[in-house]
């Protein structure tokens, strides 16, 4: 293949942006999927504004981007946490969360499943998180990231006689907007994190987009169904302790 198209949802920030940059830097053309435009973008990135919890906004935008581009590559990537304790938490933001992690990635992968099979080849990798060994305060968010691997293992079977790989990342603590909003870096809360870590450090997000790239790579063809933690050690053992429930409270 002379070029290369990737897919990749909240690609406008955090673990995405850097996913979308690690790409164009590679070649391939971009197209993301994100609410907010990406503060800057390099020249092959192509940024569609989709709200992925709206499935028929969704639909609309998989189809106009499976007419228009070749994808063969996708990184359902969109997240959002909605934190609350087990006696807050609403079925509304599960089935916000559902739509996003879940039906959002099935509606896009569907639509660009017929230029992955013509070409005898395709890339899919499936954001979870280190919260699905359990957090507190992640019913929702730990939730439908689990469902998302079992349904990584899913495709893996179903697709790789037509040459297409899925495989499912899980991120462990990674700085990002969100997370430097309520962890700031040099905080107390953010150094006794990083001494809970076992590498000693938060991640970054390049951490998670050079793994997301090695599942990608055309070369890895015999890598499929797996769950790779990029998570500096941190899913060997338990993370949950006062300090971390607090240190880990996110927004959407």
């Amino acid at each position: 293949m002379t070029e290369r198209t990737a897919l990749v949802t909240g690609g406008s920030s955090g673990i995405g942006a850097a996913i979308c940059q690690h790409l164009a830097e590679a070649g391939y053309r971009v197209v993301n999927l994100s609410r907010r435009k990406p503060a800057s973008a390099h020249s092959a990135i192509v940024h569609y504004s989709v709200d992925l919890s709206d499935l028929e906004a969704t639909r609309q935008a998989a189809a106009e981007i499976a007419a228009t581009y070749p994808v063969t590559s996708i990184v359902n990537n969109a997240g959002v946490v909605r934190a609350k304790p087990l006696e807050e938490v609403a079925i509304a933001d599960l089935d916000a969360l559902t739509r996003i992690h879940l039906g959002a990635a099935i509606i896009l992968t569907q639509a660009m499943l017929p230029a992955m099979k013509a070409a005898g080849f395709g890339r899919i990798v499936n954001m979870s998180t280190r919260a699905i060994l359990g957090l507190a305060t992640r019913t929702c968010y730990s939730g439908t990231k689990a469902a998302l691997v079992s349904i990584t293992r899913t495709w893996a079977m179903e697709l790789g006689r037509h040459g297409i790989t899925v495989n499912a990342i899980a991120p462990g603590p990674v700085v990002s907007e969100m997370f430097s909003e309520v962890v700031p870096t040099g905080s107390p809360v953010f150094n006794a994190l990083s001494n809970l870590i076992p590498v000693g450090r938060i991640g970054s997000p390049d951490d998670v987009a050079r793994a997301t790239m090695f599942f990608l790579d055309p070369a890895n063809s015999y890598v499929t169904g797996q769950l790779l933690y990029v998570c500096g050690g941190s899913s060997m053992g338990s993370l949950i302790d006062g300090g971390l429930n607090a240190a880990m409270q996110s927004h959407d």
